[in-house]
This record gives structure tokens, C-alpha cells and sequence, in this order.
């Protein structure tokens, strides 16, 4: 006999408390086997496919694309041990209470492969995959709403089909306040049509001043990519004590080293990869930047490997992808690293192993031609090193006037790490790399 079993949103890692559904890979009547991606999901650091551990026939969806979930709500319930979905599958058994413990979930944010094409089995009742036309009950109860109602039970709510959840949705009528007139409490069309007419009643007129505040302005929802980029800026504003430095650089012998370094052949060398590499020498002189401060243990942690985070600009906003170990990587691997990780940021692939554990991060806002900023450190690193555009300016060089290539180079730096001594050395050093690039010789 089939056991339908429910597949709950899972902890997709980092300390991520929600994810938004993005696209649904499979549908109602689907048979998925264990392991098979079965929907897509984007989290405040990237977008994951999540598999499902039950192989068997999909009995009901939870939540609709754009909906956001926390972890441990519903996704899918799926009739395990049986091809077709059983009368009577509206009946929900937890998988905590099964005593078979579910098989641990793999791949996230590592294949990005399609899941096979599906096999849609037609179910044999429509109790579950398809709407039923039921006679209007004869009475509707809707929970009243009050300071001291009890809160909801945690679990999927019964409903006669997804489109009847849907219709509630647009509406924005909460289904747990809802007591179906169907059998065993199972909320049917004309429940929700019913709640909605009188959630629709007209209701005394707001006073004029809050007609006046909720008419101003757009509301854009702080959620997703955008609310873990404010949370983590303001926690950085909020803890770190920062200071920024800056200095203008003569980068034409820079410019000049890249040059003939690609024109010997063989992959490109970026601009990114030569300013990394002088980062991570500097960072070796100066390792109190290469750390964090552990606030429980009244402590600086500083940090043996240097894992050299890059902000890059993508569709869905800015995210910071990470180089392991850059420390021992040179130009040309540095420069492909970048290459790989930005094409799985445009592409919304990136893994959220890939934008987490950084020491150090590097920002390159010159590509948005600007010549300077003052940088908030990525929390919980110690720095980040800014670069502008690099330009022609007005320049003395070697006592008289001429055009060089310059660049503005800023340094926001934790003040409890070290202080404006260590920083000013760090910010001098890089600089004076960049303007000659043969300082950097004695260090390799």
C-alpha cells in the first residue's frame, strides 16, 4: 500500500532561514525518482535546484512560484511505493513520524543539469491533482481575528485542489484561519469564494492621515539577494569600527607589464588577476588586514590562507564570489578562477560554497567609471581594497609633466585589526607595486 510521505523545505546551508520558489520542476501526477531535482529555488546567496529524497508519484505542491518559504515548510507530498496516486491521497503522513529516516539530500548548488524529462501518470481519482466542483456548504466558519487568537499548527493545510490554494493566494486570504466544510475539515472552492466575499465587505474608512502615509511612495520588498546584501551592510556599518584611506597611482607600468605578458600568447591576463596578485603579496607583509575579530572570545583571529572575495555585478544584483587560496594561485590561474566564478554569477549558478568564507575582498568599481569610493568591508573580513577607472591624467613623471595612466586606490580597513600605521602600509605597498610592477619581483 502507498505511503505518501511529505518532503519539507530543507537547510540549504550558511544559515539560510528562507528561500524563494522560482520554478516548479515537476507537477502534480509526476512520477520522480529519489534524488531528482523537483524545483528551483533562489536563496539570498544563490540559486539551488532542490532533489527530492522519495521516489514515487507527486500527490500535491506547496506554495506557488515567486512565493517565498521558510525552511521546514511544505514542498511536496509523494505517494512512495506506488505508479499511480491512491483514492484518497489527500491524507498526509510526516515523514519524522514514518520511523524510516529520509536519505540525505546531495547536489545542492552542484548540478546544474535538467532533471529527465517527466513521466506524468494520470492519477485515478482527481481528490488531489484536480479542482472539484463541490455544493455550496451550508455554513462557513472563518477564525475571528483578535490580539489573542491561537497561533496556526505548523503542516500543510488540506485543500480540495492547487487551484482553489491559488485562488486564496491572489486573494490574500490565509488559509489556516480557515475551517473547510469539506470532510475532515478540507477547505473547498466555496470556502475560500465565501471568506473572500466577506473579506471584500466594505470596511470603515481609515482616518485621513494613514490614507495619506500608505499613499506615498512604491513598496519594493526587501527580500532575497537585495535583503541579505542590506542586512549584511548594516551589520557591518553597526559592529565595525572602519576607517578609509586613499591614494592615487601611476598604473602605465602596470598597463605596460600586462601588455607584453599577453602578447606573448597563451590565456589572457586580466587587470583583476595583477591587482589580486599584488594583493595577496601584500597581505603577506601585512597579515593583521587578513583576519577577523571573534567578539565572544574578545579576540583577532588572523587567518592562515587568503580567500580573496570579488564583487561582480550580475542581473540579480550584486554578489561577491570567492577565490580559495588565492595566495597560491598566480596571474594566469587568478585570472581564470575570475573568469569561471563570473560566468556562474551572470548565470545565477553559483553555489553558496562559493560566496561565503572569504578573508579579504576586492572591488573593482572602476568598470562603473568612477575613480573612487569609500568601501564597506564584507563582514566579517578586516578590508577590502577599492580600484577606480584607470584613466589619462596630467601626471609629473621623472620631473617633468605628462599623460599617464593613473588610478585611485582606497583601503576601508577594521580599526580594531590594526592601525592607520599597518593600513597606510599596506595601501603604500600595493601602490607602489602597481606604479612599478618589479617591486612586486622580490616577493615571488
Amino acid at each position: 500500500m502507498a505511503q505518501v510521505m511529505e518532503f519539507k523545505l530543507p537547510d540549504l546551508g550558511e544559515g539560510l532561514t528562507e528561500a524563494e520558489i522560482v520554478r516548479w520542476l515537476v507537477a502534480v501526477g509526476d512520477v520522480v525518482a529519489i534524488d531528482q531535482p523537483v524545483v528551483e529555488v533562489e536563496t539570498a546567496k544563490a540559486m539551488v535546484e532542490v532533489p527530492c529524497p522519495y521516489g514515487g508519484v507527486v500527490t500535491a505542491r506547496f506554495g506557488e512560484e515567486g512565493e517565498e518559504l521558510p525552511v521546514g515548510a511544505p514542498l511536496i507530498t509523494v505517494a512512495v511505493g506506488a505508479q499511480s496516486v491512491p483514492a484518497g491521497a489527500a491524507e498526509v503522513t510526516e515523514a519524522e513520524g514514518s520511523g524510516e529516516a529520509p536519505r540525505p539530500l546531495i547536489g545542492y548548488g552542484s548540478d546544474h543539469s535538467r532533471p529527465a524529462r517527466r513521466r506524468r501518470v494520470r492519477p485515478v481519482t482527481a481528490a488531489v491533482s484536480a479542482p472539484v466542483t463541490a455544493p455550496v456548504p451550508a455554513a462557513v466558519v472563518v477564525a475571528p481575528v483578535a490580539p489573542a487568537a491561537p497561533v496556526a499548527p505548523a503542516g500543510p493545510v488540506p485543500v480540495i485542489s492547487p487551484l482553489v490554494r491559488k485562488l486564496a493566494k491572489d486573494g490574500g486570504l490565509d488559509l489556516r484561519a480557515l475551517h473547510g466544510s469539506g470532510p475532515e475539515g478540507l477547505i473547498l472552492r466555496a470556502d475560500v469564494e465565501a471568506a473572500l466575499a466577506a473579506l471584500r465587505a466594505p470596511a470603515p474608512a481609515p482616518a485621513p492621515a494613514a490614507v495619506a502615509v500608505a499613499a506615498q511612495g512604491e513598496r519594493v520588498p526587501l527580500k532575497g539577494l537585495r535583503g541579505a546584501v542590506a542586512e549584511k551592510l548594516s551589520r557591518s556599518r553597526s559592529e565595525i569600527p572602519d576607517a578609509t584611506c586613499w591614494v592615487d597611482a601611476d598604473a602605465t607600468e602596470l598597463m605596460a607589464a600586462r601588455a607584453a605578458m599577453n602578447a606573448v600568447g597563451g590565456p589572457k591576463i586580466s587587470v583583476l588577476a595583477l591587482l589580486a596578485r599584488i594583493c595577496t603579496a601584500a597581505l603577506a607583509k601585512y597579515p593583521e588586514l587578513n583576519s577577523t575579530v571573534d567578539l565572544a572570545a574578545k579576540e583577532i583571529v588572523r587567518l592562515p590562507s587568503v580567500h580573496l572575495g570579488f564583487a561582480a555585478q550580475t542581473e540579480r544584483g550584486l554578489v561577491v564570489p570567492v577565490v580559495r587560496d588565492a595566495q597560491g594561485r598566480n596571474p594566469e590561474s587568478l585570472s581564470a578562477e575570475f573568469a569561471r566564478l563570473t560566468e556562474l554569477a551572470r548565470s545565477g549558478k553559483l553555489a553558496p560554497a562559493d560566496l561565503t568564507g572569504g578573508t579579504f575582498t576586492l572591488n573593482n568599481y572602476g568598470v562603473f567609471g568612477v575613480d573612487g569610493s569609500t568601501p564597506i568591508i564584507n563582514h566579517p573580513e578586516a578590508a577590502m581594497l577599492g580600484v577606480g577607472r584607470i584613466i589619462d591624467k596630467p601626471w609629473v613623471h621623472e620631473g617633468q609633466l605628462a599623460v599617464r595612466k593613473v588610478v585611485q586606490l582606497s583601503l576601508s580597513f577594521d580599526h580594531r585589526v590594526c592601525d592607520g600605521g599597518t593600513a597606510g602600509g599596506f595601501l603604500r605597498y600595493v601602490a607602489d607595486c602597481v606604479e612599478s610592477p618589479a617591486v612586486l619581483l622580490r616577493s615571488l
